[in-house]
């Protein structure tokens, strides 16, 4: 990718930026920068044909004084040490901006999960909590799926750590099916709660979202719910482009959003959707569009192409998807970013719902996970969109100076420095 920048140095640069707006002191800064601590193992997994392959496992805990650290396990075959250090601090500021009793983490495996059966997977996934079991727990860490991972496999990550500490622990692990205490709705908060804040973005800007046009870089699981939420939440607004890893479709007139999610899921791809033209994922970007969802990875809107973005908002559902240098250029253009640890904190809030409902065995409705989702988000937005005016500042660093300084009340608080 053009301009690729480090993840965990684009992470310390943009809590630099805050830090220096707050004015920490140093040690407070020092114990912030940097994850609390953090795990590297070996997985060996019997294979189909007989044969053991040895898989790299991580667990970064960021920092748990407000709470019990919370983040997802991504599956990717590029996965790092840094990526899972940048997605733990993200956590981290995530659940601080939405004001949830969470700390931050992260997980990964280093592998291509599009190359293993069903069979391998489990095996992998066990593997992965025999390394660290004894690290997580509803006290301690609360794993939940990411890139790559699913209701399945944290299923079977759930089985394996109950079966080693012996006894029942359905708010140790997140994103499950509901049949085992997963919570209603986990699946489309992620997109849920982009589309919230989108729709409070409108509001402050006064933005028309039913005559408008919108696009999604990304079409996973997050993507696809985005493409189906925005017009029912919305009340309207017209998808004219989508794309995944395969590449892209566009239409002008207008994608039938459920019609392009069914063919998605059935085939797997988006090239070959009737009636549209191709288009490269790059150049899904630079669309004139009126909101934007990057929901692929990160470092997708960089200095590059960020004076070709014409996007009035742009809702970071996808983890870090803009670069520093593209921040400050978006600011000056105009362009509303909603950033990825406000936009896609969805996912992590009905996480912790999920918690919530496992902790004393009583489950809600999904009414009632959209309305208490609803009301985070919304809160989330008005206190990052206030700061973003007071400081005068592009709004990832006001959503920092929010999440920075509710962690380092805690941390203080402990007595930590």
């Amino acid at each position: 990718m053009q301009d690729y920048q480090n993840p965990f140095e684009m992470a310390q640069a943009q809590f630099d930026e805050a830090a220096s707006v707050l004015g920490l002191e140093p040690a407070m800064k020092d114990i912030l920068r940097w994850p609390r601590r953090e795990y590297s193992f070996t997985i060996p997994v019997r294979m189909d044909d007989g044969s053991v392959r040895i898989f790299h496992g991580y667990r970064v805990q960021y920092n748990d004084a407000r709470g019990p650290n919370k983040g997802g396990i991504r599956w990717h075959p590029a996965e790092t040490i840094d990526t899972i250090r940048a997605l733990a601090a993200w956590m981290t500021w995530k659940c601080a901006v939405v004001d949830i009793p969470l700390g931050g983490g992260e997980g990964g495996i280093a592998c291509n999960p599009k190359t293993l059966s069903e069979g391998e997977k489990e095996r992998l996934a066990r593997g992965w909590v025999r390394c660290v079991a004894r690290e997580l727990g509803e006290h301690r860490d609360i794993p939940g799926p990411d890139v790559y991972t699913t209701p399945q496999i944290m299923a079977w990550m759930l089985d394996e750590y109950e079966t080693i500490v012996g006894r029942s622990h359905p708010a140790g692990f997140a994103g499950k099916p509901p049949a085992l205490g997963g919570s209603l709705g986990r699946n489309e908060a992620t997109a849920r709660g982009g589309v919230y804040a989108v729709r409070e973005a409108c509001k402050a800007l006064n933005v028309d979202p039913c005559g408008g046009t919108f696009a999604i870089q990304g079409f996973g699981n997050a993507g696809q719910y985005a493409a189906l939420l925005h017009p029912e939440i919305l009340g309207g607004g017209k998808l004219i482009a989508v794309s995944d890893t395969s590449g892209g479709i566009h239409d002008s007139a207008g994608l039938d959003p459920k019609a392009v999610v069914d063919y998605k899921r059935k085939t797997g791809r988006l090239i070959g959707f009737p009636n549209a033209k191709p288009i490269a994922n790059e150049d899904i970007l630079e669309l004139d569009v009126d909101i934007l969802y990057p929901a692929a990875l990160e470092n997708v809107i960089t200095r590059e192409n960020a004076e070709s973005i014409k996007a009035q908002i742009v809702c970071e559902l996808a983890d870090g998807p803009t670069t520093p240098d593209a921040d400050r250029i978006l600011h000056v253009n105009g362009v509303h970013v909603i950033p990825d640890f406000l936009a896609n904190a969805g996912g992590v809030t009905v996480s912790y719902f999920e918690q919530v409902q496992g902790l004393y065995n009583y489950y809600w409705t999904q009414d009632d996970v959209n309305r208490q989702l609803d009301r985070k988000m919304t809160e989330a937005y008005r206190v990052v969109n206030q700061l973003h005016h007071e400081h005068k500042a592009h709004m990832r660093l006001a959503a920092y100076l929010v999440a920075i300084q509710r962690v380092a009340e805690a941390v203080k608080l402990r007595g930590w420095v």
